[in-house]
This record gives structure tokens, sequence and C-alpha cells, in this order.
């Protein structure tokens, strides 16, 4: 990491395997909420398939690939290096770029949402005082980032145990009273199948999103090339079961399909363990968001100290806490930027994020296959499984069901009449390249 060198090397703080794991965890899930929607646009019965099948289509391959490069290149900024060393300097500031601006739009939105359930408390938090408490949020989670990885993984420790709990508790009472099939209807009837499987997909890949993020912090890791694919192994179970258990138990016990919205599993919860059950979940739900965005500002605010490393940002974003050993500038911006965003809806961010995060994803594991064929001879302590065939699979499987999910994204939007999202989504990819212009201009002219 680049440092003063007039001033004492400063102290990385590492995670260890246990502490990456939540943090992992609460970067990618978090805990079940977000998924309620899907179950009345698709269907109880799909969006159960949808939780056993989407995995072996996006994040398990995107998990192998991610475990391959991080043990054969364990930098900063992760998964943009492994863009870049397998496609140039263009092809890597768009991955950078993309995922450093999709992060404003997702670090926004948990801070809506964290905001829209405390107003389940105050109802009276409205429009100024929803802003200022979204705002506020972001600020705090921003000070725990500048401390480092560590300070991180104890915060999201804390807040998964907290979170995991009564939703355990809700499995187990939900199970207990089962009295209907959870797989009927398989389908909502008399529904376009665009929005059965547009709108279901597109949510569903966004939740099994995020596998390959951490990558960025790799030299903050206690033994990167270990660490990162036992953390895989662990969390990415942990994320489908915490995805199907809660949504299986709670169909089987209450069989409301067609009233599965917003906020809807801490209804399900009050309607099967009662209003204390109910209300823990609520909460759950509330600080869920604010793991998510722990987790999200230290995945994401390394992009922007990595690509000034490599000259394609400002030389400022690669100074660093001199306590602390963070990109302090990058996190700081970043939350800066967050806050700003937070003036938005929830479905206005989420939208126009999906497209930037398949687009990052694709490159990333593209780059494996590229890499494979330029630098054979590459250490790869951890190999994606099957020779040709398993990473002819962890290539394929992702880019084809992207394209399914953005397409079908695209044609809700424009079935729905949303001209935000449909002029926002083009704007948001062509920003990328415009950007790197600037950036080699600036090189140039300005170096």
């Amino acid at each position: 990491m680049t440092t003063n060198p007039r001033l004492p090397e400063p102290v990385v703080r590492k995670a260890t395997l246990l502490s990456f794991v939540f943090v992992m965890y609460s970067y990618t899930t978090g805990g079940p909420f977000g998924l309620e929607e899907q179950v009345s646009s698709s269907g109880p019965g799909m969006t159960l398939l949808y939780h056993l099948l989407i995995p072996l289509f996006w994040c398990i391959p995107i998990s192998l690939v991610a475990a391959e490069l991080t043990t054969a290149m364990p930098v900063q900024g992760g998964f943009y290096r492994w863009v870049r060393a397998a496609f140039g300097d263009f092809w890597g500031f768009l991955a950078g770029w993309w995922n450093w601006t999709a992060s404003f739009l997702l670090g926004s939105a948990y801070a809506v949402l964290f905001a829209d359930y405390l107003g389940f408390y105050f109802p009276q938090l409205t429009g100024r005082n929803h802003y200022l408490v979204a705002a506020a949020v972001i600020a705090v989670i921003t000070y725990i980032n500048v401390r480092g990885i560590q300070m991180v993984g104890r915060i999201s420790t804390l807040l998964e145990v907290f979170v995991l709990v009564p939703i355990a508790v809700m499995v187990v009472l939900g199970i207990a009273h089962w009295k209907h099939n959870p797989f009927v209807p398989v389908v909502p009837p008399h529904k376009p199948l665009f929005q059965v499987f547009g709108v279901g997909l597109a949510l569903g890949v966004w939740l099994y999103s995020g596998y390959e993020q951490l990558s960025t912090v790799a030299e903050e890791v206690d033994n990167p090339r270990r660490t990162f694919p036992r953390a895989l192994a662990l969390v990415v179970p942990l994320s489908i079961a915490t995805y199907f258990l809660p949504t299986f138990a709670s169909l089987a016990a209450l069989d409301n399909w067609q009233n599965w919205h917003g906020d809807y599993f801490s209804v399900a919860a009050k309607l099967i363990g009662g209003p204390l059950l109910g209300a823990w979940v609520a909460l759950a739900a509330m600080v869920t968001n604010a793991a998510l965005l722990n987790s999200t500002v230290l995945a994401t605010t390394r992009m922007p100290f990595a690509l000034a490393e490599d000259g394609l940002f400002p030389r400022a974003f690669t100074r660093i806490h001199p306590r602390y050993g963070t990109p302090a500038l990058a996190i700081i911006v970043s939350g800066a930027i967050y806050a700003a965003f937070a003036i938005f809806t929830l479905t206005q961010l989420i939208a126009v994020y999906a497209w930037l995060r398949v687009a990052t994803s694709v490159m990333t594991v593209l780059s494996a296959w590229k890499l494979r064929q330029r630098n054979p001879e590459m250490p790869r302590p951890f190999l994606v499984p099957g020779g040709r065939k398993g990473l002819f699979y962890a290539v394929a499987a992702p880019v084809f069901l992207g394209v399914l999910a953005t397409t079908g994204s695209v044609a809700d939007s424009f079935q729905r009449g949303d001209r935000l999202v449909l002029l926002s989504v083009p704007a948001a990819i062509a920003l990328g390249p415009l950007a790197f212009a600037v950036s080699q201009w600036s090189r140039r002219h300005l170096s």
C-alpha cells in the first residue's frame, strides 16, 4: 500500500477466517429480507425453485472463479485487477468504475431501507427526517470502516448473530405449524410470463450477487489464499439456507403468498410466533441493512484506491490513514456520495444497480477464462474443478443467467412504462467509457 515515507508503516489489522466469514455473509446476504416481492410476482413454488436453482447458475460458479483467482492473485482491488490483467486497462477500468458507482446506489439503498424499517416504530419519520436518519447511518458506518477490517468484522459478527437468531426461531415455529404445500401454486395464475421470469429472476440474481466482491480486500485478510476459498465454502450454503428456509417455513404455515410485499417477513413472524417475534424480526430487518451497508463500504471503497495506485484515478485516493492503514479518503468520499444518493427511492436505486452488478460479474468470470489462456503457468492453489468443462460451466452459466435476468428486467420496466429506469441504465453504463477517456486525458496532460 502507498504510504508517506516519512511516517512509520501503519499496522493493518487483518481479518481472521471467522470474522471474514461474517463480513462476506453480511455483504452477500445479511438476512432473508428483500425477497418478499419475488413470492407475489413469481409465485411461491417458482420462488422456492429460484432459490434452489439460481445458485447453480450464478453464485456457485462465480464463487469458484473468485476462489481460483484470489489464490492466484490475492491483491488489493481483487476482481478489478483480474480483469485488467486479462483484458487491459480499458476493461479493467470499467470493472472498477462500474463497481464503485454501483456501490453509490447499493449503499444508499441500504441506508434508505434502514430508515424505512425504523419508520415501522416511528411513523412520523418521513421527508427530511427520513433522509437525516439515512445520512446519519452512513456517517457511522463510514467511521467504522475508517477503523479497518477488524472493526468491520466485529460489528458484522454481532449484527448477524442478532439477525439470525429470530429467523431461526421463525423457521422452527413455521415448520412446526406446517399446514400447506409451500410449492403451490408454482406460478401465479393468469400472470404474464415476463413478470414471473423477469422481475423474480432479476431479483434472485441481485440476492445472490457479490461473492467475488470481497476479493478487493485480499491484502487485509490473514492468509487470503487459504481463507478466501474456505469462507466461500461456508457462506454460499449459509446464504442459500437463509433465503430458502424462512420462505419455505412461512409459506408452509400461512399459505398467503398473495400478501407478500415489502417487509412481509415481520408480518409472517407475528402471525407464526406472536407480536414479540414479529417485532424482533422487524428489528432484525433494520439491523440487516446496517450490516449490509457496513460490508458494502468495506468491499467497494478499495476500488478507487486500487485504480489510483495504477494511475487510472487521482493519486489523492492512494492516501491511507496513518494509524489504521485504511484508504480513508476513498471511504469518506464514498460515504458522502452515498448520503447524496439517499434522497432517491429503493426501487429507483436497485433497478439501475442490477445492470452494473451483472456487467462486473460477467467480466470477472470471463477474466478467469482469459487468464487460463494467457498465463497458464500462474500458480493457482485452488482450481475450478472439472478441468475445461468445469471452467466452461463457471463462465457460461453466469453469462447466460446475467443476460436473461437483465433482459427480463428491461422488459418489465418497458411494460410498466418506467422511463427513469429505461433512461438511467444506458446512462450509468455509458459513464464508464466516458470516465476512462477523462482518465486517459488527465494522464497525458496533467502528469
